[in-house]
């Protein structure tokens, strides 16, 4: 799956969901290099509490983009 171009697509837009979402986030929490998805998703993690599926399918799914 080509999880690296899903997600720098749409990177800005994700964001704010998930500062909407998750209002405890800040930029810092949100950095995002490419290549580096399972870093982000573990300090998603740490922060949220959120599963790893439900960060996985908000961030990569298609279908949450439209």
């Amino acid at each position: 799956m080509s999880t690296n171009l899903k997600l720098k697509g749409n990177w800005n837009e994700l964001k704010g969901k998930l500062k909407a979402k998750y209002g405890e986030l800040t930029d810092d929490d949100l950095a995002y290099a490419e290549g580096q998805e399972d870093q982000l998703i573990g300090r998603l993690q740490k922060k949220t509490g959120a599963a790893k599926e439900d960060l996985e399918k908000m961030l990569f799914a298609e279908e949450d983009r439209r």
